[in-house]
């Protein structure tokens, strides 16, 4: 990585440049003022406060000269596309990129997918990866092969273990009466350890400073360089070289050294460590034997939990969650934003595609859109009725003021013709307070925090208007999605798959507790049945055997024989990114026109892509190992739409999408004339698509324009499904839908670790 700045008497432009994961670089600019140069190693506060921020990726400006104001303390929820710079804009954070974020703050980072996947930790006490495996190697710790769930945990506070381990090395050293030297030495090596760390602090102050203050961060650099040598030298030094005096003082210094890490321990509570992992993992869903049993053994959703664990347990002034509910229940999804909702003393910045999630924990919001970031203190839903309620409001007094405007023009002119042709002084001075009327009434009427409008308040600076332009705030435009809502005609009638006390176990364990038992499920054409339960219920195998992946151990299925099944899950983006590393030149279109034959030309292909919001160049130019999780899914969906198929199962469709994608999916699946199996813990998707609901109640930006602002049009169109529970195998009506489970989940939630 290479970090780049330049100093000036007004202030500084710095910058920074790093290799993306996913090809480029990373280019952050950011403006300094000089109160900024002098607070960014001991900051009165933790708030940030970048001006003028521009992140860009290849040549391409993710954000341009935006405001990042991060208030301490407050919870935020990131808002944007797929594409627009979300999680860079994290990793820039974490990393250190943005020129003007106080090094002595300590950041987290849990990464969401591809080589950001995992905990990014930076600030004051991280340590890199390799240092700390090294000393934990030195230590005789246990590998990290061998390592439990717990240990790893407890292990990823890189501060608290640093503070552990010297704890440990001065304690053994100050009790050791045998060895006269051995407190010095212990507390030389500690010592020595540290000034290494501030001399790497050191380097990066010196790298990004130029002019005067770059002159003296070089020179504060190699007396820090002396220090280094002088404390490496002492390590070598033997007990017949040292001074009586000094060897007193410095086993008094010793004993100081361990009071001063045994308080610090203390006062970061390092004892209860133990129990808050235990209790953190307990609330993402982990069992008490899961807890003891080895890294290793966990699937690649578990060690996601797991790592969402370690940023929970440690403490960190600014955490930022890219997409935390990834593989996680509702229970853990509830106990998480209840955990994260009692952070009082941090601040926390998401990313979600939970929309029912992000409003529990959103304080503020902010927007990524048009390379800006735009603030709101409220969630998405809010902002959404909000933002609408001003369009609709300023719309009427646009459309008021232009009749009003229309007919006074009007008046004039008549006005003016009447008083040439009669002559009539009077009828030219009613013409001119009118249009005096016209150039100095017309515009907002409203001032900025709603009162009567004030010139000098509201409108500052020079203008040819008294009153600033009505100008009406728009929405982004829709994500259109248009799937083919028609599937072949059966010809004959039935049940498209019905199963009969169908039970399944793994070989051996059938007389124990089976996977599913006696479940029975039929499901017609044009159906909507919604699945939810806890991970590992059950639900994915139920799912195999209804498209025949895995056949019942007893009970009997029966599928139409004209019948198309089409299946979505998670596998569906996995199986792209492992294809987009084994061939790099692979593009979407390539690989759709692979999958099709010669069933489809190139043009088709472009139609199917960009039906589901797939087209230009990323379609044929970007490689698909550079596609986003949410361009990957849109590929899977349109290949898997080719050809409608009568019943279309989406296992976790909306993991890596955006909030306005899935809104713009909700809408073309409510116009679906085929049978869906949805399989979700996104409560809001599964009120939409499964029970009906109309989503334009938290989301009015899709509500027709001439709709009033409480009707749901569609919602009496759209079929109404039904929702299971799977639990302990088997499949439970909830007759009080989505709704019901919520409740069921937010009572599991508070048993869940210990709270």
């Amino acid at each position: 990585m290479v970090r780049k700045a330049k100093d000036s008497a007004s202030g500084t432009a710095g910058a920074a440049v790093e290799q993306h994961p996913g090809g480029g670089h990373i280019t952050v600019t950011a403006q300094q003022s000089r109160y900024a140069l002098d607070a960014i190693d001991a900051p009165a506060s933790k708030e940030i406060l970048i001006k003028d921020l521009t992140i860009s990726v290849a040549n391409r400006d993710l954000l341009s000269h935006a405001l990042l104001h991060l208030v301490e303390s407050r919870h935020y929820v990131l808002v944007g596309r797929n594409g627009t710079g979300k999680s860079t804009l994290l990793r820039a954070i974490a990393e250190g990129l943005i020129p003007g974020i106080p090094w002595s703050t300590r950041i987290l980072l849990l990464g969401q997918v591809g080589e950001t996947a995992g905990l990014i930790e930076s600030g004051a006490g991280a340590e890199s990866a390799e240092s700390a495996a090294l000393e934990v190697s030195e230590m005789g710790r246990l590998k990290v092969g061998e390592e439990t769930v717990l240990q790893h945990v407890l292990r990823s506070d890189r501060m608290r273990e640093k503070l552990v381990r010297e704890a440990a090395v001065l304690e053994a050293a100050v009790e050791n009466s045998r060895d006269a030297m051995a407190a010095v030495r212990a507390a030389r090596l500690v010592r020595y350890n540290r000034l290494t760390e501030q001399l790497k602090e050191a380097h990066r102050i010196a790298e990004r400073r130029s002019g005067a203050r770059g002159k003296l961060a070089r020179k504060e650099l190699m007396k820090m360089e002396e220090r280094v040598e002088e404390a490496k030298a002492s390590l070598q030094q033997n007990e017949i070289e040292i001074d009586p005096a000094n060897l007193a003082e410095e086993t008094q210094a010793a004993s100081e050294m361990l009071a001063s890490v045994q308080a610090s321990l203390q006062m970061m509570e390092a004892h209860q460590a133990d129990a808050k992992a235990r209790k953190i993992l307990l609330g993402l869903g982990f069992k008490e034997d899961r807890i003891e049993k080895p890294m290793s053994e966990l699937s690649g959703g578990w060690k996601t939990r797991c790592e969402l664990a370690c940023a929970l347990t440690q403490y960190a002034d600014v955490l930022l969650l890219d997409e935390p509910t990834n593989f996680l229940d509702l229970p853990s999804i509830i106990w998480l934003q209840d955990y994260i909702q009692s952070l009082k003393h941090t601040t926390v910045l998401i990313t979600t595609h939970d929309r029912d999630f992000g409003d529990a924990v959103a304080e503020e919001l902010i927007l990524l859109r048009e390379q800006k970031l735009e603030r709101f203190r409220g969630n998405l839903s809010l902002w959404e009725r909000e933002r609408y309620k001003k369009i609709r409001y300023l719309t009427k007094m646009k459309d008021a003021q232009d009749k009003q405007k229309k007919h006074m023009e009007k008046t004039v002119q008549n006005n003016i013709k009447a008083a040439r042709e009669k002559g009539d002084d009077k009828k030219l001075k009613q013409a001119a307070s009118r249009k005096k009327k016209l150039d100095e009434r017309m515009g907002m009427e409203v001032g900025l925090k709603g009162g009567r409008f004030k010139l000098n308040r509201d409108l500052g600076g020079y203008h040819l208007s008294n009153r600033a332009e009505i100008e009406v705030p728009e929405f982004d435009p829709p994500v259109k999605i248009s799937l083919p809502s028609s599937p072949p005609d059966l010809r004959f009638p039935g049940a498209l798959v019905s199963l009969e006390k169908v039970t399944f176990a793994y070989p051996g364990t059938l007389q124990r507790v089976p996977v599913l038992s006696d479940i029975d499920l039929t499901i017609h054409p044009g159906t909507r049945v919604g699945l939810t339960g806890l991970n590992g219920s059950g639900k994915s195998t139920l799912v195999s055997i209804i498209t025949g992946t895995a056949e019942p151990t007893r009970g009997t299925i029966t599928r139409h024989a004209r019948a198309q099944l089409g299946c979505f899950s998670q596998q569906s983006v996995e199986e792209l990114t492992a294809l987009g590393a084994q061939r790099p030149t692979l593009t979407a279109l390539s690989h759709f026109l692979e999958e099709a034959g010669d069933a489809a030309s190139e043009k088709d292909a472009r139609t199917a892509l960009a039906s589901v919001g797939l087209q230009g160049p990323v379609v044929s130019d970007v490689p698909l190992a550079l596609l986003s999780g949410g361009q990957k899914v849109r590929l899977a969906l349109a290949k898997l739409l080719r050809t409608p198929p009568q019943l279309l199962i989406l296992d976790e469709a909306t993991t890596h999408l955006d909030a306005d994608t899935i809104l713009g999916l909700i809408l073309a699946l409510r116009d679906y004339e085929g049978a869906l199996l949805v399989v979700t813990h996104d409560r809001f998707f599964m009120r939409s698509v499964v029970e009906g609901d109309s989503p334009y109640r938290s989301a009015p930006a899709f509500r027709d324009s001439n709709d009033s602002e409480d009707s749901d049009t569609d919602e009496d169109s759209v079929p109404k499904g039904v929702v299971y529970r799977m639990v302990k195998g088997q499949l439970k009506k909830l007759e009080g839908g989505m709704e019901q489970y919520e409740t069921i989940a937010s009572r599991a939630a508070k048993k869940l670790g210990g709270t």
